[in-house]
């Protein structure tokens, strides 16, 4: 385990050359430490000489409870687990239409042996459930190996992202495509996972105080016990929720960021003639209280906007670090290859929040269409890609930037263009998990990461 100290000195200078990563020449940021990605024989993942990977996980083949694991693996967290361990908590964005990539036999029956209690949504009298929800693996670090795989929440509805909590949970949320048609009960929520070893179907209970909307990631801020929201829209909105209580989202205040002294602010840069958000100047942030949060016409975020919030191009992955919190807006930009935010908390009710547009990708910009994202227990940043115009690029791609600000290619989708999602490390640093999400697989990568 990395001590806490010296992770977040290199995650700190990690962040700075971010900065200088995002003022410097394109020739002169773009490295390759460890040499040029070697082609995959298998034609998985391409990776610099002296790393491998292993697939520890895929669509379709049998779980240790029996089931099978189920496909579009999205976002996902590293836990420590017993004797060493790691568990990962795995989201499956699942919609009713992805009948064959469920866990169950059969797509229009909710398993016999299974509580239908234990389930959000098992659907009427057990006919055609929701089948989305999160997986638990448990890795051996040691051998490189998953001991066990198991269903862990099922009944939700295109479980997208989500975030790790440090008391040793995921919160999930469910990205639905549309709030106002379904079937069963409603959908659009939240829901907190256990990252626990021991097998079984956690009971689904929705957090129905962080909203209804079509929720992507979550961050905390580990100091003041708020949490961050993203919205997965091209109009959508960045949300806080503030607990009543430490650690329990069951109750408490949802909110909406503005800009202060410019209400009803346009963040996405889409016309080329934007001007503004500039790259590294601060604005100055305010936060309005939301009603009626559960949105059964599907237009929270309308209504937040027209009481003077922000909007944001496709809000997606969000990480809270020592130098803020950081916001992947995926399509963000004249060239709509993507935004990277930073929101500083001031953590003072008389001092105002800053938000800053730290980065704006452009066409000859090696990061395209950033979507989830970690810190590299080095001092890096790692970011997959979610390349939403397939002219942008060749392939997909896992990019990490150095402390020194330097950009390289980690791995790439040999494939196809399609997305990298869930990236995280192990613990100990030593493995980092990533999901190839159109192919359903879970992938191990290692190799020498100190550069």
């Amino acid at each position: 385990m990395i001590p806490r100290r010296q992770f977040l000195s290199t995650t700190t200078l990690a962040f700075l050359a971010l900065q200088r990563y995002s003022l410097a020449a394109p020739s002169k940021r773009v490295i390759e430490p460890h040499g040029p990605l070697i082609p995959d024989p298998q034609r998985i993942l391409d990776l610099p000489k002296g790393f491998s990977y292993r697939v520890i996980s895929k669509v379709g083949t049998r779980m240790s409870d029996g089931f099978k694991v189920p496909g579009k693996p999205d976002g996902m967290a590293a836990f420590p687990g017993p004797d060493g361990k790691v568990i990962l908590v795995r989201n499956h964005e699942l919609p009713l239409t992805a009948t064959k990539l469920g866990p169950f036999e059969n797509h229009l029956m909710y398993p016999g042996n299974l509580d239908p209690a234990l389930s959000h949504d098992p659907g009427k009298g057990g006919n055609k459930p929701y089948f989305g929800g999160t997986t638990n693996l448990v890795f051996d670090p040691a051998s490189g190996e998953i001991v066990s795989e198991f269903l862990s929440l099922t009944g939700t509805d295109r479980n997208c992202a989500g975030g790790a909590m440090p008391w040793g949970s995921w919160i999930t949320c469910e990205e639905t495509d549309n709030l106002t048609r379904g079937r069963g009960r409603h959908h659009g929520w939240c829901f907190e996972v256990k990252a626990t070893a021991t097998p079984g179907l956690q009971k689904a209970t929705a957090l129905k105080a962080l909203g209804r909307f079509r929720h992507e990631a979550v961050a905390l801020d580990p100091e003041t016990g708020i949490l961050y929201l993203t919205e997965d829209r091209s109009d959508g909105l960045l949300y806080r929720f503030i607990p009543d209580k430490q650690q329990d989202f069951t109750s408490g205040k949802l909110q909406a960021l503005a800009i202060v002294d410019k209400p009803k602010a346009d963040l996405r840069n889409y016309s080329s003639k934007s001007r503004w958000p500039v790259e590294g100047k601060e604005i100055k942030v305010t936060w309005i209280d939301l009603e009626d949060t559960h949105a059964p016409q599907d237009d929270l975020r309308v209504r937040g906007h027209d009481a003077g919030a922000a909007r944001f191009a496709r809000g997606e992955g969000i990480h809270h670090t020592p130098e803020g919190i950081f916001i992947c807006c995926t399509d963000g930009g004249p060239s709509r290859r993507g935004q990277l935010f930073l929101l500083q908390p001031s953590g003072s009710a008389e001092k105002p929040d800053t938000l800053s547009l730290f980065l704006q990708s452009e066409k000859d910009d090696l990061l395209t269409n950033g979507d989830n994202l970690c810190p590299a227990p080095w001092g890096g940043l790692v970011v997959c890609e979610d390349l939403i115009d397939v002219s942008f690029a060749e392939h997909s791609h896992v990019q990490c930037v150095t402390p020194e600000g330097k950009i390289h290619t980690l791995a790439r989708n040999a494939k196809d263009k399609s997305e990298f999602a869930g990236c995280c490390f192990s613990p100990g640093g030593k493995w980092l998990f990533v999901n190839l999400f159109a192919h359903g697989l879970t992938l191990a990568i290692t190799g020498p990461w100190s550069v």
